[in-house]
């Protein structure tokens, strides 16, 4: 079975985001990016797969400017095989990833999408879906287990309610949750032998999709600033507060 697995380069998760001061956007020059921790999670199942007999190539995919070679590396590193970088410096939405992914998904003919349920950058939580419903694939969201049979995943998602096991028919897409696994760290040979696994460098016209943004940025702008809580004597302080005060009740 051959995996994709999407992986998107971000602002590293542990730190703090800034806006320009223009307002235009949040602040990219001069700030540590990483692989966004969902992909990493996918990435790490795809290698227990491969590990545990089920996978036989592990094609990590990213679509972004040419920085993003840097995170097909570290999937490579992980244990990747190969990448694909779909290189524009347009800055993509989630339709669109989905569409460069369904004609990558076309010509590679893999038996699963892996990939994390959504980017910790824009927290939009689409690209999966849209890329089921191109593909008209079975489709497994929020997984936090998953396990293989000769012509499905069995696979546990997270609801509001629990949990829901379902059974999918292959070929399927997968969103990951962070409780599937603990990625590993990539070993100082196996980033020596990323540097000659092969990454196809394609663009979206070679892809015969149009990226064009469908969705303008008026203004980006920091969350206020939250007020200091103060301390109430009684229950009945409590609730005057409330009522004529916060304007809750």
């Amino acid at each position: 079975m051959k995996v994709i697995v999407p992986v998107k380069r971000v602002i590293d998760a542990n730190i703090k985001v800034r806006v320009r001061m223009d307002g235009s956007g949040v602040e990219l020059n001069n700030v540590k990016m990483s692989m966004n921790p969902f992909c990493e999670i996918a990435v790490e199942e795809s290698i227990r797969f491969k590990e545990a007999g089920k996978a036989d190539e592990i094609i990590v995919v990213a679509a972004g400017p040419q920085q993003s070679q840097e995170t097909l590396r570290n999937g490579l590193a992980m244990g990747a095989d190969r990448g694909i970088l779909i290189q524009t410096d347009i800055d993509l939405e989630p339709l669109a990833i989905a569409k460069l992914l369904t004609a990558v998904v076309e010509r590679e003919q893999p038996g699963i999408v892996l990939m994390g349920k959504q980017a910790v950058d824009n927290d939009n939580n689409q690209t999966g879906q849209m890329l089921s419903a191109m593909l008209n694939w079975s489709l497994g969201t929020f997984v936090s287990k998953i396990e293989i049979e000769d012509d499905s995943f069995n696979v546990v998602r997270e609801v509001d309610g629990g949990l829901e096991t379902v059974r999918l028919s292959r070929p399927s897409v997968i969103t990951v949750d962070l409780r599937l696994n603990e990625p590993r760290y990539a070993s100082l040979p196996n980033i020596m032998k990323a540097r000659r696994k092969e990454i196809e460098v394609l663009t979206p016209d070679d892809l015969g999709i149009d990226v064009t943004p469908r969705v303008t940025v008026l203004e980006v702008t920091e969350p206020p600033a939250r007020n200091a809580g103060v301390r109430v004597q009684s229950a009945e302080e409590l609730i005057d507060k409330l009522k004529n005060e916060a304007k809750v009740l």
